[in-house]
């Protein structure tokens, strides 16, 4: 584990460079050691093998943050959290819903429906949310579909499309602009600002594709 500043208010804590399960594990183990933020400590922000921590520089110094950064992992220690859930997401792929599913079988050599096939068949983790509220970040993207970002994002992407970008999957949770390939669409709710907690998904998570025929509206 590396610590160092990121700004006068923020430490980066960092879990090596290279994406891994046992860096996702280690991200986790810390985020779960601080899922109550002791005041001061304003929040965190995972990502693939490392978590940005924000402070309030008036109520802490860098190397207090640092110490306590210290205590927590130590005290959360080398177990794997092994409250996973698996949640399926049902997709209606191509089509209207799926406006890139063609151009992705094309880059990939395969027929639609083999992308489907793939797409659906895999069993994706939820590696951190970020971009977007509640939008998922998931590892588990079958090799054979990996296909690059559009050259010019979108200006709007609609909730719930379902795309590929580069060797990543994701939903997007609210309408936004973006440049990932949409194959689908789902009409689970994935993000509401009402709800305890917003998101659906959360880092840890298993995800599952499922095909559907239920058109959203």
């Amino acid at each position: 584990m590396e610590i160092r500043p990121a700004s006068d208010r923020s430490l980066l804590v960092s879990f090596g460079s290279e994406i891994s399960l046992e860096a996702h594990r280690r991200v986790l183990r810390f985020v779960r050691a601080f899922d109550k933020l002791p005041p001061g400590i304003l929040n965190w922000h995972p990502a693939y093998t490392s978590v940005l921590i924000d402070f309030d520089p008036r109520r802490w110094r860098y190397g207090d943050v640092e110490s306590l950064v210290r205590e927590r992992v130590g005290l959360a220690g080398e177990h794997v959290p092994s409250d996973t859930r698996t949640v399926e997401i049902p997709v209606c792929y191509g089509g209207r819903f799926g406006p890139d599913l063609e151009d992705v079988a094309r880059h990939t050599g395969l027929p639609a429906a083999r992308v489907v096939e793939l797409h659906s068949s895999a069993e994706y983790l939820v590696y951190f949310l970020g971009f977007s509220p509640g939008f998922p970040y998931l590892g588990g993207l079958p090799a054979e579909l990996a296909t690059p970002r559009l050259p010019a994002p979108r200006k709007l992407v609609p909730a719930g499309s379902v795309a590929i970008g580069g060797s990543q999957t994701g939903v997007y949770t609210v309408d936004s602009p973006g440049g990932w390939r949409i194959i689908g669409r789902t009409t689970m709710p994935l993000f509401d600002a009402a709800a305890n907690p917003p998101a659906l998904l959360r880092i840890g998570d298993a995800v599952r594709f499922v095909p559907t025929s239920e058109t959203p509206s």
